[in-house]
């Protein structure tokens, strides 16, 4: 009897350690700077929102791979009309809601009705507003028409903006989210964490992590004991100054890749002395890149000549319209009547990146005559000064949206740029479907924006991950926000 008890001791803790190892193989627990202000990824800019829900809780028709391509989603095929107005979407059958509902065509036309209607929440209503109409033809078809060809319509239905709700939990996916995708909100200890689980009637190819803890930790210092101590299992953008503590590491993995982030001395255009293209001009041979990543980001960024992702098959290498050369830079001020430089003030936001980069800057405009006052503001103040009233000289920024070019054709944006040629240029841009044409479109607006120098291109954000060494499948670049846990396994 003893002997028997013995033996279903030891099986129970066998039991016990396989299941111990069993549970690790398969959750995760990611460490993630600020936490969501709501869950809902229709209803909110944030880009904290998408790192819990998006590909993970909600998915839309179509999904952006990790290198920024359009791959289907819900709708498993489409067919574009000869015209480039009519997009008719098939939709996978047997999809349904994590409450249970089924997933239809009625499904997406009350989406995109919510999401353009007069009340809507979404941040970018303007990017769906080319469609006309929404035409349910059968449960599993639908038919979107478009007032005018929109080359990034594909692109955009893959955003976290337009994933597809139910009218059933729309009003609830705030604090509770329900969607299609294969994990299923569990919980939200708000300001600690937020639980998902895998959605075990998942339509699609069942991921292989059962359970995943998104734990929200802003301090570095608290997440670089939390990934030490394996209290997390990782984290997709670490703070770069502390990746030292990580690499060489066997424990560890440092996944170093790209973001949509184009890290930019934004320029006041519409304002003297930098509506001169040769001041404009002198200011890029001022800038030193390399020594601005090194200083700034801890050597981790990619130099940029103009306003787009290096990553994306359209990129156009421009780092070299205007070489650092501070005597070029003197010239050009000369021949623009300031052979002495002159003064501005650089609003910088509260982020490392900007703050250091203005630090920088400042010595480098100081060798060609350019004094700069630095001038710290907190977000509101920069939303309010610059975005809104454009009530600044110069800022340090990152703007994050993939694919944003669109925003140098808006004059009232707030760095004041008013260029017909590019305007034209990215009406037609929006309006091209051929891919061959659009390549060449990008690129020449890229090229016209460096000529014009009408911001000062730094340099493309990091995105700077800390996993788990055991940890796979995670993306290393980050074409659009969000972890997406899809392909993320455990690997012995």
């Amino acid at each position: 009897m003893k002997t028997t008890t013995s033996l279903a001791l030891a099986a129970t803790a066998m039991l016990l350690a396989s299941g111990a190892a069993f549970a690790q193989s398969t959750e995760i627990r990611i460490g993630v700077a600020l936490e969501p202000p709501v869950l809902d990824p229709t209803a909110n800019a944030a880009e904290a929102v998408d790192v819990v829900v998006y590909q993970n809780v909600f998915e839309g028709l179509t999904r952006i791979d990790q290198t920024g391509a359009v791959q289907p989603g819900l709708a498993e095929s489409w067919t574009i009309s000869e015209d480039g107005l009519t997009f008719t979407f098939s939709l996978h059958d047997g999809v349904t809601f994590h409450d249970g509902t089924t997933f239809d065509a009625e499904d997406v036309k009350f989406t995109f009705d919510r999401i353009l209607a007069e009340d809507s929440l979404n941040a970018q209503k303007a990017l769906y507003e080319p469609i006309e109409t929404i035409a349910v033809i059968d449960p599993l078809t639908v038919a979107f028409t478009l007032s005018r060809p929109d080359g990034l319509f594909l692109f955009n239905l893959g955003r976290g903006d337009a994933v597809i709700v139910a009218p059933e939990s729309a009003e609830n996916n705030a604090s509770e989210p329900i969607g299609t995708g294969p994990f299923a909100f569990v919980q939200w200890d708000r300001g600690s964490r937020v639980i998902l689980d895998r959605y075990e009637p998942y339509w699609g190819e069942a991921p292989a992590l059962t359970k995943a803890s998104y734990l929200f930790i802003s301090d570095t210092a608290t997440l670089t004991n939390a990934l030490l101590a394996g209290d997390v299992d990782g984290t997709n953008n670490f703070a770069a100054e502390a990746l030292p503590v990580f690499e060489g590491n066997p424990q560890f993995k440092v996944l170093v890749g790209s973001t949509e982030g184009e890290t930019i001395l934004g320029t006041n255009n519409a304002k003297a002395p930098f509506s001169d293209l040769r001041v404009r001009q002198a200011m890029a041979h001022a800038l030193n890149r390399q020594e601005i990543i090194d200083g700034a980001t801890y050597g981790y960024g990619v130099p940029i000549g103009s306003h787009f992702a290096p990553h994306h098959p359209y990129y156009l290498d421009l780092t070299e319209t205007y070489p650092y050369d501070p005597e070029a830079a003197r010239a050009l001020l000369a021949e623009a009547g300031y052979p002495d430089g002159f003064s501005a003030t650089v609003k910088l936001p509260p982020v490392a990146y900007a703050r250091l980069s203005g630090q920088i800057i400042a010595s480098q405009f100081a060798e060609v005559g350019i004094s700069l006052e630095l001038v710290n503001v907190e977000w509101a103040q920069w939303l309010e000064d610059v975005l809104a009233n454009k009530d600044f000289d110069l800022t340090i920024i990152s703007h994050v949206e993939p694919f944003d070019i669109g925003i140098y054709a808006d004059p009232n944006y707030y760095f004041g740029y008013d260029n017909p040629d590019v305007q034209a240029l990215n009406e037609t841009l929006n309006a091209t479907t051929d891919e061959a044409e659009r390549l060449r479109i990008a690129q020449e607006l890229q090229t016209i924006l460096a000529e014009d120098a009408v911001n000062g291109y730094l340099f493309e954000l990091a995105q700077t991950g800390v996993w788990n060494a055991k940890l796979a499948g995670m993306w290393q670049n980050a074409p659009i926000e969000g972890v997406v846990l899809r392909d993320i396994h455990w690997v012995e």
